[in-house]
């Protein structure tokens, strides 16, 4: 049974048959922004199914290809959709595509997810940069790094005090602020899903100090650490989080697809400002 660098090398060199570009930029694009990786110009499309160990995304949405091309005139891959703890894939698996696009001579890796705003000033379609994060699945024990620790990938502990590239979010807040687009930063609680939180769980995660709440991207920062990636995450805010059983409001994902036609061209703008700006 192959190894994960083995099944990494593999997938690498199914993407290098297609192109051989090598990209500066990484980005996973979640829940209805995908369709900005459709804007790369001079790209390659390779469906997820062709390429060795990438899991397969389940959920609507996302189209499930790694699209590889130039944007504001920077080479980047794009993640077109992505795969989520609760679709029953591992940590290990789930962030796979981050050690293939690693290995294809990624140093920038960029974030986007949809999520719930539980800072009460939120929005719905306004954005978030995440600059810190509550992993709660990881500090349960369903961390991507348990298990042997490859040398070749990264070292075996990872510090997480500067996870969040400070210059990238002072330039992404530049950005938004010359296309006069709403952004806050804030702290992202990742949760397994796929339910959303109830009303109790809203009122802790805010009593903690989260700002957002969603079901994916802090596993693959924790990769991309790893790899000593320099990262970018924001969240497009989706649904104003519920905290009282006395509403009668519901989370569910069909509002979260509908925010999108707030969101994407948002969350276009402000990725094509900081590609364009970035000196990597």
């Amino acid at each position: 049974m192959k190894d994960i660098y083995d099944t990494v090398q593999d997938a690498v060199a199914v993407v290098r048959r297609h192109t051989q570009i090598t990209p500066t930029f990484g980005l996973v694009l979640g829940s209805g922004l995908g369709g900005l990786a459709d804007t790369l110009d001079e790209s390659v499309v390779i469906p997820y199914e062709e390429i060795p160990g990438w899991p397969l995304s389940t959920v609507h949405g996302h189209a499930g290809r790694l699209v590889i091309g130039k944007l504001e005139d920077q080479w980047v891959v794009a993640q077109q959709g992505r795969a989520h703890f609760y679709e029953g894939y591992s940590m290990q698996q789930i962030t796979f595509p981050i050690r293939v696009m690693t290995a294809l001579g990624i140093s920038i890796l960029i974030l986007t997810n949809a999520a719930g705003g539980i800072d009460p000033v939120f929005r719905v379609g306004d954005l978030m940069l995440i600059n810190d994060h509550i992993n709660f699945p990881g500090m349960a024990g369903h961390n991507p790094l348990i298990g042997p620790n490859d040398e070749r990938f990264g070292p075996r502990f990872v510090g997480m005090s500067q996870t969040y590239d400070r210059g990238l979010r002072h330039l992404a807040k530049n950005v938004a602020e010359a296309e006069n687009i709403p952004v806050y930063e804030g702290v992202y609680a990742a949760v397994s899903g796929p339910n959303f939180e109830t009303p109790a769980e809203i009122r802790a995660l805010r009593a903690l100090g989260a700002n957002a709440v969603g079901m994916s991207t802090v596993h693959e920062v924790l990769l991309a650490r790893h790899a000593g990636l320099r990262v970018l995450a924001c969240s497009g805010i989706t649904n104003v989080a519920i905290d009282t059983i006395d509403s009668n409001a519901d989370a569910n994902h069909e509002e979260v697809l509908e925010a999108g036609r707030i969101i994407v061209p948002r969350m276009t703008t402000l990725l094509r400002g900081i590609l364009r700006d970035t000196t990597a």
